[in-house]
């Protein structure tokens, strides 16, 4: 059990949590929700005693493993990646490592002996024989294949390594597993394996994701930050949203019935408090309005942008042709002779394993990247929209520019109000129309990005990974303008839910195996292929 008291925690003024008092139990799994900025990543941080709350604590039973997942990888760069998942139990590795200095010194005193014996009776408490197989199936379900087991970490990309780190946190079947954004980075299919390996595991997990598909497979309890408060509701996100709104719901229809209760009874006491005759009951009432205690509905954290893609002229019928497309890097082909057609109003879903080409496709489409050979056509009248992974290619050169000068550049046309407008309803307050775009956090910058593509309203929409840095209420506000755009969408993303609830065809990359284009739904696609989801 893990166990939170009376924790508060306040940042420049802003209260997080206000005497929080909760606790997680062994064999539950908890999403930790809320919006940007509500204080997630700190209050897992306080549950890992990485910081420290301005009042109350945090308690675990004694010999408790607590596994996090790290982001800084660079700690860890020279060592070989098989040994950096072993890492994530401490007492295991200070155990091995001592052995083997130990062994390699060549003392054979009764002292070293005795101490041999002390750290082999550690080694098999903490399972380490099975140590390295555990670690190699930790690594190849995160799709690193056995043979980099044996490689430093440096040789992976970034986003490799951070696989790793997900490995290590994993290892060990540690008592409480606490993880931060465990799907980024990973794709599709390992974002499956994760879900399926959590699902079996027994201690007190605590994850936070913006991933609702996820959220809803793993999660028997959902703790959501907000109201300066945590409050833990049963079942996935989606449970927690339909709880959260009826909680909300009868509170406020509870006030209004008080409201009007209080109303009635000051309106006696207005009337007839002069009254010598009815001053008992003018008194009886006024005691009655000290007992009606109103439920605080204090403000929600919870914003979510209103965003809506609309074409300005729609394309004809056929609206990109891809024929016979090949592009290489350093002489490695990425993508070979890949022919497909989307027609006016396709949404379709590229997928395939990191690393396989699915950027390089979207690139070779906005005219990013030229072809080695083949041709990428636009239909009639398209205009297109281009959301790119990388973000800071998205903005381009901003030199001083504020969001609002950024934005104003795509439609000059267009009025001072009608593009603080826009901003608005992407979550833009006035002050922040006015905030350096360099300045910006991740999710302003990608919802300012977003605007743009509401602003020049293209009938050919390309979007990698839109949903990077946004928070839940934004990734269901961006899937379901993506579900209602009734122009030509081609869309690369990690999130299940958005693939399963936007996609009308499916284009799978294979690497050396070519690739397929299916026509259908993503449900449909992995029931087709075999290619389970979670459970």
């Amino acid at each position: 059990m893990l166990t939170v008291s009376e924790i508060t925690k306040s940042y420049g003024g802003k209260v997080l949590f206000d005497d929080v008092t909760t606790s997680f139990e062994p064999g539950h799994r908890y999403g930790l929700t809320g919006a940007n900025g509500a204080g997630k990543s700190t209050f897992m941080k306080i549950l890992a005693g990485e910081l420290d709350p301005d009042k109350g604590g945090v308690w675990k039973p004694p010999r408790t493993r607590l596994s996090v997942l790290h982001q800084d990888h660079f700690r860890y760069e020279n060592c070989r990646i098989r040994d950096v998942v072993i890492m994530g139990n401490r007492r295991l590795w200070d155990a091995m490592e001592e052995k083997d200095k130990l062994l390699a010194s060549g003392d054979m005193s009764d002292e070293v002996g005795m101490r041999l014996g002390e750290l082999e009776m550690i080694i098999s408490e903490e399972d380490g024989y099975g140590a390295e197989t555990e670690a190699e199936r930790l690594l190849e379900g995160l799709g690193i294949p056995a043979a980099e087991h044996e490689q430093p970490l440096s040789t992976l990309t970034g986003g490799m390594r951070l696989r790793v780190l997900l490995a290590q946190a994993l290892f060990g079947n540690p008592d409480i597993l606490l993880l931060d954004e465990p799907t980024n980075h990973l794709d599709l299919e390992s974002i499956h394996w994760l879900t399926n390996f959590l699902l079996e595991y027994k201690g007190v997990l605590v994850v936070i994701s913006h991933d609702r598909h996820f959220l809803n497979e793993v999660c028997t309890h959902t703790a959501d930050v907000d109201y300066e408060n945590i409050i833990t509701y049963t079942g996935g996100y989606d449970d927690m949203l339909r709880q959260k709104i009826q909680y909300r719901i009868s509170a406020e229809k509870q006030n209004q019935s008080k409201q009007k209760r209080i109303s009635e009874l000051k309106e006696f006491i207005q009337r007839f408090g002069a009254n010598a005759k009815k001053a008992s009951q003018a008194q009886s009432r006024r005691r009655a309005i000290a007992k009606i205690e109103l439920v605080d509905l204090k403000r929600s954290n919870i914003q979510r942008p209103f965003i809506r893609f609309e074409q300005k002229t729609p394309s004809g019928k056929l609206a990109l042709s891809v024929d016979r497309l090949w592009k290489s890097f350093d002489g490695k082909p990425v993508l070979k002779d890949i022919t497909f057609n989307a027609t006016r109003g396709e949404k379709i879903a590229i997928v395939g394993p990191n690393g396989i080409g699915k950027t390089t496709l979207l690139k070779c489409i906005a005219g990013t990247y030229e072809p080695d050979r083949g041709k990428v056509t636009l239909g009639h009248e398209v205009v297109l929209g281009y959301l790119p992974q990388d973000h800071e290619e998205g903005l381009g050169k901003v030199e001083n520019r504020t969001a609002f000068q950024w934005l104003y550049q795509w439609d000059p046309k267009s009025t001072v109000e009608e593009i603080r407008g826009l901003l608005g309803r992407m979550l833009f307050p006035s002050e922040d129309a006015d905030k350096p775009v360099k300045a910006l956090s991740g999710g302003e910058t990608v919802r300012l990005l977003l605007a743009k593509m509401t602003l020049i309203k293209p009938s050919l929409l390309l979007l990698d990974e839109p949903t990077n840095h946004l928070d839940l209420e934004s990734i269901r506000a961006l899937t379901e303008a993506m579900q209602k755009y009734e122009g030509t969408l081609i869309f690369v993303s990690h999130d299940h839910a958005m693939v399963s609830e936007v996609a009308t065809q499916v284009l799978e990359l294979k690497g050396d195996k070519g690739y397929d284009l299916f026509p259908g739904n993503y449900e449909e696609f992995l029931e087709k292929t075999g290619k389970t989801a979670a459970r």
